[in-house]
């Protein structure tokens, strides 16, 4: 008898108890909200933002040929080319050389630059972008601003946000667990800052006339005038191409002034950007050099002397909530081009609930009406089929918050979907069985061929759905994903409970389904 009941417990058998026991475990934190891995609950369960952005690529196009002269202008120098007139602006780069000898050097320079079209009159130059130039910017624009949006908003610390592209040129941003005006605000401006920083030369003879130049005044000597972040009345006459800009910035972190002790932002450059910034400070010692985030001015410190190692610090009075979100902005990348709110809504939590109480409502009436079937049609096999279903909704919800996923309705739609297909196999298990049993085939045969028949048809309608799944998970967004989620980790779980779990359980009781012979009461049909 020990024999017996020895190799009735087969390899199925700890299989099944390790998925349960997995399942029981990891899930509890989500069901009883206790510490430990959870799922995440979508913005259509928990209430949050829903915002839709539009993108202003004109500006990436005019902001990639403001960086193309900065470029240019430092090989010039670099190679000591005179030029007159250099200027930028309206996405067009203007110049005259003053020695056509150079005109071979300038050639090479701009040959290395691609997406230029130049136009040459003599010795003037006027250089844009190429019109394929200009619709790649764009489109990389609003590739960038998704995955920069997507990584501010991450290392913001918000639960599994969406930012997906919608149309040509607008995003979707959907932000789960944002409940008050603060949080909501803050997102926003984190969300909105275009985190441009741009290291720029104060010019030097006309630095105390900023309050009395014009705009167009100070254009026509190649300059700008910005104003002073902490005071608007001052304002700052700068050379209007920067030195180097937040392309060749590589860290940004939050630290504290050694004078005042207020929070400042410490930034790093990349060997490019130490190399110009070691070289311009070296030139220009006695000059000022002004710190420029998003258009205004943060600093304008004296060069004392060349500042090598590409590190530089941003101080502006901010509190160490401002510090830690800018520092972000910096880290996670400039918007190429700025972004404007086109729709926003707020949806409440109590619509949440409702939503959770509702499917809930579903799951738990399939669930019972599952149940009761399976043991009424099936006998004892189909209770077998209720343990695995069981088994399977805990290791549905313990893989789902083991890997962070997050719960949206139309992934509930594919929970309460997948626990009507989890029996799905069980059923044409138990159907192959009756067929051998028909047959005249004994028990203990019946049950393991009866597997075996199934498995190819189990295996074809399952491994259908998981195509569908993975389809749906690649070109589908937010909301479809969570649903192809769902689905995908379901179909798997169902695989390992409905065909091992339950085979399991004939092992375990073998013996005793051969001893009894009453096919009626453990697979619900009557042998003739």
């Amino acid at each position: 008898m020990r024999n017996q009941k020895t190799k009735s417990i087969t390899y199925r058998f700890y299989v099944l108890i390790f998925v349960t026991l997995f399942g029981v475990l990891l899930s509890m934190p989500s069901f009883f909200a206790t510490k430990g891995p959870k799922i995440n609950l979508g913005l259509d369960l928990q209430g949050g933002l829903h915002m839709l952005l539009g993108v202003e690529t004109n500006e990436a196009i005019k902001s990639k040929v403001k960086s193309i002269a900065s470029s240019i202008n430092y090989s010039f120098n670099k190679e000591n080319i005179l030029t007159d007139g250099f200027k930028s602006g309206d996405g067009v780069i203007h110049f005259e050389i003053l020695d056509k000898d150079d005109a071979v050097k300038v050639d090479k320079i701009l040959k290395e630059l691609k997406g230029l079209k130049v136009e040459i009159n003599n010795a003037f130059y006027e250089i844009k972008l190429t019109p394929e130039e200009e619709i790649q910017t764009a489109k990389f624009a609003i590739d960038q601003a998704v995955e920069t949006i997507r990584n501010r908003l991450d290392l913001f610390g918000l639960s599994e946000p969406t930012v997906a592209k919608q149309g040509e040129d607008k995003i979707l941003v959907e932000i789960p667990g944002v409940k008050t005006a603060e949080d909501e605000q803050r997102a926003k401006d984190l969300i909105a800052k275009a985190a441009h920083l741009q290291l720029m030369e104060v010019d030097k003879a006309k630095r105390d006339q900023g309050n009395i130049l014009t705009a167009e005044e100070a254009a026509s000597y190649g300059d700008i005038i910005l104003p002073d972040v902490k005071d608007k009345t001052i304002k700052y006459v700068l050379k209007e191409l920067p030195i180097l800009d937040g392309s060749m910035l590589i860290d940004a972190r939050v630290g504290f002034s050694d004078k005042t002790a207020q929070p400042v932002i410490n930034f790093t450059l990349n060997s490019e950007g130490a190399k110009i910034f070691g070289d311009f400070t070296g030139k220009k010692v006695g000059h000022q050099l002004a710190i420029v985030l998003d258009g205004k001015v943060y600093s304008a410190p004296r060069i004392n002397e060349r500042i090598g190692g590409g590190s530089g610090q941003i101080s502006g009075n901010f509190t160490v909530e401002e510090a830690h979100d800018l520092a972000i902005a910096l880290r996670s990348g400039a918007l190429l081009a700025p972004v404007k709110l086109l729709e926003k809504r707020s949806v409440g939590p109590s619509l949440g609930a409702d939503s959770i109480e509702q499917s809930l409502v579903a799951l738990l009436g399939v669930f019972l009406m599952i149940v009761v079937f399976m043991g009424v049609y099936y006998g004892i096999s189909g209770l077998f089929a209720n343990i695995a279903l069981i088994s399977n909704i805990f290791l549905l919800v313990a893989v789902m918050a083991l890997f962070g996923a997050t719960l949206t309705l139309p992934g509930m739609a594919g929970i309460v979907l997948t626990v009507g297909m989890a029996v799905d196999a069980n059923v044409i298990i138990n159907e192959r069985i009756r067929e051998l049993i028909r047959d005249g085939v004994n028990l203990k045969d019946a049950i393991n061929n009866g597997y075996h028949n199934a498995m190819s048809a189990i295996l074809d309608s399952n491994l259908t759905t998981l195509i569908t799944s993975a389809a749906l998970y690649a070109y589908g967004t937010g909301a479809i994903k969570g649903f192809a989620v769902t689905m995908s980790i379901g179909i798997i779980a169902s695989m390992i409970t409905a065909i091992i779990g339950t085979h399991a359980l004939f092992d375990l009781f073998a013996n005793r389904i051969e001893k009894s012979g009453n096919t009626r009461l453990w697979f619900g049909y009557r042998r003739v």
